[in-house]
């Protein structure tokens, strides 16, 4: 038996029949396989390579290296770690915010199907222990090279951080879950159809902030939300979360946040105000805020009782200025 077809058979327990179908490469059932083979295997195989998931737990910490690689799982599928920026990374230090996510694409043309990732990070009781900071723990991250990743139908579930982006993607379908800047970064991204929930944390005085752009101020689009659904857990009550917040990353001055909801319906957390400022440090080491005016925050169409009324801080977009908001212009794919 070949090296690839004993990996086959055994670590991935690829069943015959799906094998003669030739739809999947692998199909790993996780009370006796790994995705962590799985991807080893895409990675020797250099060519598009399909995984298929069974149902159950998979608790594994892994980055996708390989392009071209799809990953579909089954009802029931988890992909969960629990590591924040705060945990001791092993050899040293800290895993910091951008090491903390469950999966990492660090690869171009790799789509995501019908996955639940989950950070597990018990970021409740980090904050009832006072040890909340550190607690930034992202579900998936999806890095500078993954450029054209896709994202359908799948669910990520976290609390700070749950949702990094810095490349071109498309998100369709998904339900997304996080309460403090949990769908955030430089990409430009398209959102199709999401439901973006923010979560219940037991005595909180506010309940975060759904998106924290840190545009480079030379792209014309950030994150973009089209016919999208922004709902809450039982326990969060109205007027609470912010939409966003413009992330000025490191104090990079030519970092110039960008987000906007099209035609989105929002529930009654949403606070009036829309969006909010977020501090950053200047040139010069001084506390400078980056404004909701000074940013590219905009909103058009959107419905629901958390859809406030135009303001300074919460800029409506044009019809003329909206139709430039396409998924075309937007991603490119």
């Amino acid at each position: 038996m070949s090296g690839r077809r004993a990996f086959l058979a055994g670590a991935l327990a690829l069943p015959i029949a799906a094998r003669a179908e030739g739809v999947w490469d692998a199909v790993v059932d996780p009370a006796t396989g790994t995705l962590g083979a799985a991807l080893a295997e895409a990675e020797r195989a250099g060519r598009p390579f399909r995984i298929l998931l069974r149902p159950g737990i998979f608790t594994e910490k892994l980055t996708v290296r390989a392009p071209g690689v799809t990953i579909q799982g089954s009802p029931g599928t988890v992909l969960q770690y629990g590591t924040a920026a705060g945990t001791p990374r092993p050899g040293g230090g800290s895993w910091g915010t951008g090491g903390s996510g469950t999966l990492t694409i660090a690869a171009k043309g790799v789509t995501l199907r019908g996955l639940t990732i989950r950070n597990s990070f018990d970021y409740i009781g980090a904050r009832r222990d006072g040890a909340g900071n550190g607690a930034q723990a992202v579900a998936l991250a999806i890095g500078r090279g993954a450029d054209r990743t896709v994202v359908d139908r799948c669910t990520l579930l976290g609390y700070q951080d749950t949702f990094y982006l810095h490349t071109r993607t498309l998100v369709t379908g998904t339900r997304i879950v996080g309460g403090v800047d949990f769908i955030f970064g430089g990409a430009a991204a398209w959102f199709e159809g999401c439901e973006v929930v923010t979560r219940n944390v037991p005595g909180a005085e506010g309940f975060g902030f759904v998106a924290a752009p840190s545009t480079p101020a030379a792209q014309e689009f950030g994150l973009v939300f089209s016919r999208c659904r922004l709902t809450r857990e039982p326990g969060v009550p109205d007027h609470s979360a912010w939409l966003g917040r413009p992330w000025r990353a490191g104090g990079n001055m030519a970092l110039l946040g960008q987000a906007a909801f099209l035609d989105c319906w929002m529930d009654a957390h949403v606070r009036r105000e829309g969006w909010t400022w977020m501090g950053y440090k200047g040139p010069e080491g001084e506390q400078r805020r980056l404004t909701p005016p000074e940013a590219r925050l905009r909103e058009f169409g959107t419905m629901g009782p958390g859809a406030g009324p135009a303001s300074e801080d919460r800029r409506l977009l044009t019809a003329e200025e909206a139709r430039r908001f396409t998924r075309s212009n937007v991603i490119g794919f």
